[in-house]
C-alpha cells in the first residue's frame, strides 16, 4: 500500500488535479456526447483513482479544493443572470413555477419520509437525507437543526445532483418534455446546482427556469421540514 499524505499540503496540487480530472471529463464529453458521461462524474471517480493509486491523500487536495469552493457562490449568483433574460417568461409561468417547486418539493421530502420508515427507521438518517434535493447551503442548515448529520447530507445532495444531472436529458426526451419551462422547473427541483448545471446546457430556457426552481424547492423544502 502507498503511504499517503507524502505530499506538502500546496493548494496547486489541489488545484491542478481536480480541475485536470474535470476538464478530462469535459473533454470525454465533447469526444463522446452522451448525457451518461458527465464531467463532474468523470472527475470525482478519477480523483478517487488517483487517491487509491497514488500516493495523495485527501489532506493534500483539501487546500486546493477549499480554494475552488470559494467561486461557487460567485458562479451561482452568476445564475441572476439568466433569470433576468428570462424574466417576462418567468412571470407569464410563475404559477406553474410555484406549483412545480411545491409538487416537487412534497414528492421528495415524503418519499425520503416513507423510504427511511420502511427501511431504517433512524431519525438521524431521516433528518440527513430529507433535504437532498435543495442546495447544498440550505440542506447543511436544515440538516444540522434537526439533529442530521452533515457528511451524509452532502453526500446525498451530491449524488441526487449527479443523477439529476445524468439522467434528465434522457428523461426530457424519452417523455417528450419539449416546454423548456417544464423541464428547466423538473431539474431545478430535483437536481439543484448540479442539475441546473445541465439545464443551462440543454438552453438558456432552461436553465433559468431550473434556477428560479433551484431557489424555489429550496424555499418550499425549508417550509415542508419545519412542518414535520
Amino acid at each position: 500500500m502507498p503511504e499517503t499524505g507524502t505530499f506538502s499540503a500546496s493548494p496547486a496540487i489541489g488545484i491542478v488535479v481536480l480541475i485536470a480530472t474535470y476538464w478530462i471529463g469535459v473533454w470525454l464529453r465533447a469526444r463522446f456526447p452522451t448525457p451518461l458521461i458527465n464531467p463532474l462524474v468523470v472527475g470525482m471517480a478519477l480523483t478517487a483513482l488517483l487517491l487509491v493509486l497514488t500516493p495523495l491523500s485527501p489532506s493534500d487536495l483539501k487546500p486546493g479544493g477549499d480554494i475552488i469552493a470559494l467561486f461557487i457562490v460567485p458562479a451561482t449568483t452568476v445564475l441572476a443572470l439568466q433569470v433576468h433574460r428570462q424574466w417576462a417568461k418567468m412571470r407569464e409561468n410563475f404559477s406553474a413555477i410555484a406549483a412545480g417547486c411545491l409538487a416537487g418539493s412534497a414528492a421528495s421530502v415524503a418519499s425520503i419520509l416513507a423510504l427511511c420508515k420502511l427501511l431504517l427507521p433512524d431519525q438521524s438518517l431521516t433528518a440527513s437525507l430529507l433535504p437532498k434535493s435543495v442546495t447544498t447551503a440550505i440542506a447543511i442548515e436544515l440538516s444540522v437543526n434537526n439533529g442530521g448529520d452533515t457528511a451524509v447530507t452532502i453526500m446525498a445532495v451530491i449524488l441526487t445532483g449527479m443523477i439529476t444531472a445524468v439522467v434528465s436529458p434522457l428523461l426530457v426526451r424519452h417523455l417528450g418534455l419539449r416546454d423548456p419551462v417544464l423541464s428547466g422547473i423538473a431539474i431545478g427541483v430535483s437536481g439543484h446546482a448540479i442539475g441546473t448545471a445541465k439545464a443551462i446546457e440543454m438552453g438558456e430556457v432552461q436553465g433559468a427556469m431550473s434556477g428560479i426552481a433551484l431557489v424555489g424547492s429550496g424555499i418550499a423544502t425549508s417550509i415542508l421540514y419545519a412542518a414535520l
